[in-house]
């Protein structure tokens, strides 16, 4: 799989992520959010909280599940973008870290499963 066919891939999972969390009453208020450290896939919030969310597109049956994918020195690289951000954008909110695992089986809007974790890390 090229680069480009994984990207459009990545934002097709945080698309569907997108709406999950905004169906639940989240906002989007930033994506793709990049520093020296990192990236944050979603940063999106509700009345009380301010979810900076990794997003892991994963076919159902795979080895090796999302959350598992976002290891030890992934979950410190999301703290440094998230701190960073922060200092950009105070706000009374509580920053959580969450992970949205994307599993598709490949058929069709009826093969998404969406498996979120919220206060993952």
């Amino acid at each position: 799989m090229s680069g480009g066919d994984r990207d459009a891939l990545g934002r097709w999972g945080e698309d569907q992520t997108a709406a999950y969390l905004e169906a639940r009453g989240y906002t989007v208020v930033c994506r793709r959010y990049r520093t020296r450290f990192g990236e944050i896939d979603l940063i999106a919030e509700n009345g009380a909280f301010l979810a900076f969310v990794e997003v892991k597109l994963r076919r159902r049956g795979g080895m090796v599940s999302g959350r598992e994918a976002v290891d030890g020195r992934k979950q410190a690289r999301l703290r440094q973008t998230a701190e960073l951000y922060l200092s950009e954008h105070p706000t009374e909110k509580q920053p959580r870290f969450d992970v949205a695992e994307v599993c598709t089986s490949g058929g069709g809007p009826g093969g998404l499963e969406i498996i979120y974790l919220e206060n993952a890390f």
